[in-house]
């Protein structure tokens, strides 16, 4: 056994992309090519008789792996006519426990390349399993199938070693032992690397997307892609009639739109948008939260028709107390002007249903949709004759006492109070102690989707509710990011390099930043999906808050307490 050893647009755009924006450039990839030699076909019953490796990276030999194993039995006559490995040679050989070990080592941190890969990589897996080693799972390269994809059958009517060495040109003859075919191999793997540049294959994840099943005419389209910058930014694929067909964003523009034209890309429907797509268009941004806020206003701009989400990012659901000498609880789509005491946002219906009920759970709120006089004389219904309502319909709470429910939530939703919460708890561990699960199932859900709500309108309304925020978070490539939020919504953006003061850059972006002008309700600047967005950057390791026109503050009784007990709900509801 033996080894041996910040860019303006247009240079954005125009300018030569480098390896190194590849991600993965094939020249800077270290690949182990390797053979075994066995005694059969199947990894079950046989075993390796023989290791050849060769590793290289850009093209240059960095070492070679070599030895013969001892199969622990008679090799069969027709192996023995094929390879020449003969009994006698194995006398002295290591022991596969021997050898693997080294193996293992000598790939580590590769690419592994066969010709006809199953075969090799199977019979590997087979030896680590026997022996109890932990296979390291190495990406695979497949020779055969890459020669596949690369010549026709016109060229190469078989792609066995033996044919297509020599006529690739590879100076090493195949012989049926390891070292000599690894060797073979190599030289293979660089003639077909030499033909892939058309094909616009210069990275790994490129060069393991082309040995599968992608369409001739999808990869063409791999050219829409030439033009965008390896930037931050956001990406529209545009029709024959120049409609956006979608809206996507990347911290590397010109990276991500390239995966669309791979076998990476398996979506039903985005492959059906690529056949359509007939350019692509780009902005620039200067980092990942610009692009992300972007691609949220540029989806309910166009209205893609294979975007999915964000389309429609002012349809929430708010629960408001009604104008009403004896308020209810109604489910709304804005929340009126004016009037405090708004619980949401929530993306669905059903979820602030589910709030509301969790409500009328422990406080007296009337349930009824009838207008009451201020002097009501009315029945008192079945939920009044259970406790459940005050009925205020019949008179037997005035508008004074029934002022009190009404407190209760208001303080709920403005932090002054978690009491509703905590009764809501009470009653569950109640239903616990008494064994009616199902039942404690039912407001345990409850309860979480109302402290979540209410946790949310919190943080949210506290955050939106600030005039002027900037921030600034560590670049990944140096410097500051930097932003601009006024009452939620992101106003500026920018990027002080390494080594530049961020102050005037800070003091430029805020001069000249968008005018927000509030309006009504708990989100006077933007939609709920964008002040979320901006919230959870705000709040992401490393942000640091450079200047703010207001304080910025939780309440002390507010529901962001209860979010380990959300987190517990949610972790017990994804368990089958």
């Amino acid at each position: 056994m033996g080894t041996r050893g910040n860019t303006s647009l247009s240079d954005a755009a125009y300018g030569q992309h480098s390896f190194d924006e590849l991600g993965d450039p094939l020249r800077e990839v270290t690949f182990v090519v390797v053979d075994l030699e066995t005694t059969g076909g199947s990894s079950v019953t046989e075993s390796i008789t023989e290791f050849g490796a060769v590793k290289v990276r850009g093209g240059e030999v960095l070492g070679e792996f070599a030895t013969l194993v001892d199969p622990g039995r008679a090799i069969p006559p027709q192996i023995v006519m094929l390879t020449g490995i003969t009994d006698a040679m194995l006398v002295d050989a290591p022991k596969i426990a021997v050898v693997m070990p080294s193996f293992l080592e000598f790939i580590r941190g590769s690419v592994l390349v066969a010709h006809n890969a199953g075969f090799d990589i199977g019979f590997l897996k087979a030896a680590c399993a026997r022996l109890g080693l932990p296979w390291p799972g190495n990406p695979v390269v497949d020779t055969v199938r890459l020669a596949r994809r690369v010549l026709t059958r016109e060229e190469a009517p078989s792609v066995r070693l033996g044919l297509l060495a020599p006529l690739l040109g590879s100076t090493v003859a195949p012989d049926h032992r390891a070292l000599t075919d690894a060797r073979a191999t190599v030289d293979v793997l660089h003639a077909l690397f030499e033909r892939l540049g058309p094909l616009g294959v210069q990275s790994l994840t490129e060069l393991q997307q082309l040995s599968r099943d992608v369409s001739p005419a999808r990869r063409r389209k791999r050219g829409l892609a030439d033009h965008l910058p390896s930037t931050p930014g956001v990406y529209l694929f545009r029709g024959p009639s120049d409609e956006v067909l979608y809206v996507g964003t990347s911290v590397n523009l010109r990276q991500r739109v390239r995966s669309y034209f791979g076998a990476g890309e398996t979506r039903g429907k985005i492959k059906q948008m690529i056949t359509l797509a007939q350019r692509v268009d780009y902005v620039e941004c200067s980092h990942a939260l610009e692009a992300l806020v972007r691609e949220q206003r540029m989806i309910a701009i166009h209205q893609p028709k294979y975007n999915r989400r964000s389309r429609a990012p002012f349809k929430v659901f708010w629960v408001v107390l009604t104008s009403e000498t004896f308020p209810r609880l109604s489910i709304v789509g804005t929340p009126p002007a004016g009037r405090a005491g708004a619980l949401g946002p929530f993306t669905s219906r059903a979820a602030a249903t589910t709030a509301v009920e969790a409500l009328q759970e422990v406080v007296l709120i009337r349930r009824c949709s009838q207008r009451l006089r201020k002097t009501p004389d009315g029945s008192p219904c079945a939920l009044a004759e259970l406790g459940r309502c005050g009925a205020p319909c019949a008179g037997r709470e005035d508008a004074g006492s029934y002022a009190a429910h009404v407190h209760r939530i208001a303080g709920l939703i403005d932090g002054s109070s978690d009491e509703v919460l905590e009764r809501l708890r009470t009653e569950l561990d109640r239903l616990a102690v008494q064994g009616r699960f199902d039942q404690a199932a039912v407001l345990r859900d409850r309860l979480s989707v109302l402290a979540d709500a209410v946790d949310r309108r919190q943080r949210l309304g506290s955050f939106a509710g600030i005039e002027q925020l900037v921030t600034a978070r560590p670049s990944p490539k140096g410097g500051w990011e930097l932003a601009v939020i006024r009452y939620g919504r992101l106003a500026a953006a920018g990027r002080a390099g390494p080594g530049v003061d961020p102050m005037p850059v800070v003091d430029l972006l805020t001069a000249s930043a968008e005018t927000v002008i509030p309006g009504p309700g708990p989100l006077p600047g933007a939609s709920a999906e964008e002040t979320g967005t901006l919230l959870r950057w705000v709040e992401g390791p490393g942000t640091r808050l450079v200047h703010s026109t207001g304080p910025w503050s939780s309440p002390a009784r507010g529901a962001g307490r209860w979010r380990p007990f959300m987190a517990a709900v949610h972790l017990a509801r994804s368990v089958p």
